[in-house]
């Protein structure tokens, strides 16, 4: 029971922080395929950086920059470009030479994301960035300590810290290994490993033909878990998902093979 209640644990921290980054900063913030409510946008702004670590305006500055530049030498976490290991390394990097070029006010990072009308995190503007760490450590030691519950805390803790490894695991399988349904101009891959991992992440190709769609699945086989909590959020009154760039059916596009935003796009969006 005490394995089984750990598993549960790494799983619902793992699932809060895979929702808030896949849908509210990828799928709300990057790419506007969803819009969110106003007291859940205003909550992604001020509370995102505390449930995940990252900066939400950083993140999606990061990720915008990966799709104008994708796998080319200014794309921020290239397989291509760094090597399957080196992007672990490469995407810490590259986020925290956003995080200063945005504080800074350059050009090269404010222009890609002109219209989210919010700073960076003040825990960033005040360079104590470790806060949600340590008080996501402090929540772990409190529930070690008093029990010895050390295997459930460890579960928490690395559950909802697991950002480093989902964006390892999207950012190289997502650019290095897996089939193309189109034919794009990066090295963008369907992995079907990263997409179960990582709710539909994995689907980059599509993702990359058809950048700001809420539902990255193309193929009847393939599974996007993160369009489903669209779904139930969006009855839940969280979130409306904008059915307009929807990525069409296989039908669609053979008949319209030019529709649908592009890579080029994202920029924009």
């Amino acid at each position: 029971m005490y394995l089984l209640a750990c598993l549960g644990v790494f799983l619902a921290a793992y699932l809060a922080n895979a929702i808030m980054i896949t849908i509210f900063y990828h799928r709300g913030l990057a790419h506007r395929a969803v819009t969110l409510r106003p007291w859940a946008r205003q909550l992604t702004i001020h509370a995102g950086i505390w449930l995940t670590g990252l900066d939400p305006k950083g993140w999606a500055c990061m990720h915008r920059r990966h799709h104008a530049y994708s796998d080319t030498e200014r794309d921020p976490h290239s397989p291509v470009q760094l090597g399957m290991w080196g992007v672990l390394f490469g995407q810490l990097k590259a986020y925290e030479r956003t995080l200063v070029g945005l504080a800074r006010g350059e050009r090269e990072f404010t222009r890609q994301v002109e219209d989210l009308d919010f700073p960076i995190s003040w825990v960033n503007r005040r360079r104590v960035w470790y806060l949600p760490y340590l008080t996501h450590l402090a929540i772990a030691l409190a529930i070690a300590l008093p029990t010895g519950l050390w295997a459930l805390a460890g579960a928490y803790y690395f559950g909802i810290m697991s950002h480093p490894v989902e964006g390892w695991i999207v950012n190289t399988l997502g650019h290095a290994v897996g089939g193309r349904n189109f034919d794009t101009s990066d090295n963008s891959r369907n992995n079907h490993l990263a997409a179960w991992l990582i709710f539909g992440e994995g689907f980059q190709n599509n993702h990359h033909r058809y950048a700001t769609s809420a539902k990255f699945s193309y193929q009847w086989w393939e599974v996007d878990l993160g369009y489903g909590f669209c779904l139930l959020l969006e009855k839940l009154g969280v979130l409306d998902i904008r059915r307009d760039t929807l990525i069409p059916s296989p039908a669609v596009v053979r008949a319209h093979p030019v529709q649908g935003p592009t890579v080029e796009s994202t920029q924009a969006a």
